[in-house]
This record gives C-alpha cells, sequence and structure tokens, in this order.
C-alpha cells in the first residue's frame, strides 16, 4: 500500500472528511515523524511499532562498477521495530 491508496482507503471508510482533508493529514503525520527522526527522537506508536534512528560507522566499501575502494562516511539511517501486537495480527 501507497500514500494515495492509504489515502484512498480512509476516504472510504470515513465519509465525515473531504479527500484533501484526509491528504493533508496524512503527510502531517509523516513530516512530523520526519521531523522527529531528524531530532533523534524516537516515536512510539502503541500496538503498531516504534521508529528510531541507528548509526552506521564510518567505513570502506567497493565501487561494484570500477572495483575502487571508497570511504563511506558515518551516516544515520531510519529503523523500525514491530510492536507485540503487530507480530501477532500478522501470524494468526
Amino acid at each position: 500500500m501507497n500514500k494515495s491508496d492509504l489515502v484512498n482507503t480512509l476516504s472510504t471508510k470515513s465519509g465525515l472528511f473531504s479527500d484533501d482533508d484526509i491528504v493533508r493529514s496524512v503527510q502531517s503525520i509523516l513530516d512530523l515523524i520526519t521531523e522527529s527522526l531528524t531530532r533523534d527522537q524516537r516515536i512510539e506508536i502503541r500496538n503498531f511499532g516504534t521508529f528510531s534512528t541507528r548509526y552506521r560507522k564510518q567505513r570502506l566499501s567497493r565501487n561494484p562498477r570500477t572495483g575502487t575502494t571508497v570511504l563511506v562516511e558515518e551516516k544515520k539511517h531510519p529503523y523500525f521495530r514491530a510492536s507485540k501486537n503487530l507480530k501477532q495480527s500478522l501470524n494468526k
């Protein structure tokens, strides 16, 4: 499911809001998650999971096309951990 599918599903389930309101709401939530992760804050959504950032250390890698060694700088990447309830609902 992508963002437009999510918006369509939400609009069919709820006749109270316009499609534009739902699009802005979904985008606001995604922006808030992005901003929080940028500030190294952890986001926990009960019964769904947690979003956080993890660091990757500086390392040497290879360019697959040329085979030359490339230094990859330290960087952050997003990490998601599913909650126990989400895992159980998937494995019913």
